[in-house]
């Protein structure tokens, strides 16, 4: 199917006419008289020796025969332009793209690019990324509005962020933040509200400003080690070896949502949920439920409207992480990684043996049934769960060797995956590669079959800690990861691309200078005169913009 973008866009030249072959049918586009013209197999001889179908026509010496002619074809056909088809109909092609060819088709005409901006196959293609935005509110807005979210339409969202994904390649810069006495064993990182939550051994749960690194509030002593964080804007929750899970309630009105000191007016804001046996090792939450994992074998499920548990998974080992996604949730217990469906409690997926050792750390991407998880061999590996039973040997897609030490924590924020490890690195991967577009809405998104030895590396390590890293965090362009000696450290990687750019403007001007002085270096000798080396360093400070030199 051909559509006339011209008529939005208006008459260009008098040759620009292309042609489409389709079924025995050459539909011609003719900017002069914006309509179809359609022409039998015996028009195709016209065509001459041209290969392709899209190239351009000769203008013809029988265009009035051609033109009603092709009036003919066309009332008999029913060819519309694109803007007289139906809306669901023009919905539906759109929806069949990809984000670059929605792109494409947005430069092609003011029309397309009208329907293609504002088109909601962009919050589709955010969503299957990215998942739904938590931006700033108070408690009493809606978490996803279903339209464009603050004055912005969803291809803006999605252009901002996939080129706020390519910062983490370029410069950053390092804050240390300090407070804890103890190692720290979990981080948090809530973008959307420009927070840092973290904890550790001295059993103090600290708030930090994201933007400013400075310490906003700081908890009691909960009497055990903080090994597990988890927060949105309106429910904090942290576990750890004693057994309970501490909320905190956001309370309206306040700039930075939650009170965890106590010292606050609204005393019900705080409360805990008790049902584990063992200490609580992972956290995580969704808008209707929070989920934790256990020492005791557990995974369980509480609701958040009634603050009661639902349901119970039982592991054969303990729980080391865990990673909700959809009405599925996955985790790792021992060296096996489990997923299971929440609304009948069964196991669908079991990966035995993940990695030699345990299975310490566990990452889910908004995309597909992908996997990734890091072990106690230093291993990161992917696994593609969708046609994965309880009963099958699943081998790994891909696997990574980054580092010399256990992996105690993934995390993902598409396309990177981010790793933290007992041998004081960290290692980012570019997950662009392993994973192509499929057309089926069901599943937008699959792992590319391909040689193991194919495998790239990670694409950059941070190193230089010395000392053993047990959790990280990533959003929007920071990354923030903590370890045994107690200090936060906070990589801000929100001006990589406006050094890149004045990188690269320099080094354009440089080139420019260069040319410049190459080309008066050959029209002197061209005239035949000995080029004077004082003339030529007047040109140098000139170009260099000294005036001062005569």
């Amino acid at each position: 199917m051909a559509f006339d973008c011209n008529k939005a866009r208006g008459v260009s030249s008098p040759d620009n006419r292309s042609s489409v072959c389709t079924e025995g049918i050459i539909i011609q586009a003719n900017p002069l008289s914006h309509y179809w013209k359609a022409k039998g197999w015996k028009s195709r001889n016209k065509l001459g020796n041209q290969k392709s179908s899209y190239g351009s026509i000769p203008r013809d010496t029988n265009t009035k025969e051609d033109d009603a002619s092709g009036e003919a074809t066309a009332s008999t056909c029913g060819i519309r332009c694109f803007n007289d088809l139906p809306a669901a109909l023009v919905c539906e092609v759109l929806a069949r793209l990809d984000a670059k060819d929605l792109g494409i088709v947005s430069c092609v005409s003011t029309l397309l690019h009208t329907l293609a901006t504002d088109h909601q196959g962009w919050k589709k293609l955010y969503c299957e990324r990215w998942g739904l935005p938590n931006l700033p509110a108070t408690l009493n807005r809606p978490v996803v509005p279903g339209g464009p979210l603050d004055g912005k339409s969803w291809k803006t969202f999605f252009v901002e962020r996939e080129f706020r994904s390519k910062s983490f390649m370029g410069k950053f810069n390092v804050d240390v933040l300090c407070g804890h006495n103890e190692d720290v064993r979990a981080v948090f990182l809530l973008a959307s509200a420009n927070l840092i939550f973290t904890g550790g051994r001295d059993s103090v749960v600290r708030m930090w400003n994201m933007e400013e690194g400075l310490l906003i509030d700081s908890s009691r002593p909960l009497g055990g080690t903080i090994r597990a964080i988890a927060a949105d804007t309106r429910l904090l929750v942290t576990g750890g070896t004693n057994a309970y899970i501490q909320c905190w309630r956001a309370v309206d009105g306040n700039v930075h949502l939650f009170h965890i000191s106590g010292n606050g007016t609204d005393q019900t804001s705080e409360f805990r949920l008790w049902g584990h046996e063992g200490p609580v090792t992972c956290l995580a939450l969704d808008s209707l439920r929070i989920y934790s994992g256990s020492w005791d074998m557990t995974v369980r499920v509480w609701d958040r409207t009634h603050m009661e548990c639902m349901q119970k998974l039982m592991h054969a080992d303990w729980v080391w992480d865990l990673a909700p996604h959809g009405n599925t949730i996955a985790s790792t217990a021992g060296r096996d990684a489990y997923v299971w469906d929440i609304r009948n409690s069964e196991l669908t997926s079991l990966i035995s043996n993940a990695h030699v050792g345990n299975a310490y750390s566990l990452a889910r991407t908004h995309l597909a049934n992908v996997l990734f998880t890091g072990g106690e061999d230093g291993a990161i590996r992917l696994f593609d769960v969708s046609d994965v039973s309880d009963d099958e040997d699943s081998k790994p897609v891909a696997t990574w060797v980054p580092h010399s030490g256990p992996v105690h924590s993934l995390a993902f924020e598409y396309p990177w995956l981010v790793s933290a490890s007992s041998d004081g690195r960290i290692a980012l991967i570019d997950s662009r590669k392993l994973l192509t577009p499929k057309k089926s809405s069901k599943v937008p998104f699959s792992v590319k079959s391909f040689d193991a030895s194919a495998i790239e590396p990670p694409q950059r390590m941070l190193h230089g800690f010395g000392c053993d890293l047990f959790s990280i965090a990533i959003g929007a362009d920071r990354i923030v990861c903590a370890g045994e000696d107690g200090a936060v450290r906070l990589w801000n990687f929100s001006e990589a691309l406006e050094i890149e750019r004045r990188a690269q403007a320099l080094r354009s001007l440089r080139q420019e200078n260069r040319m410049r002085r190459r080309k008066a270096q050959a029209e002197m000798n061209a005239n035949g005169r000995r080029p004077d080396q004082c003339s030529i360093a007047m040109k140098k400070n000139q170009l260099k913009g000294d005036k001062s030199v005569t």
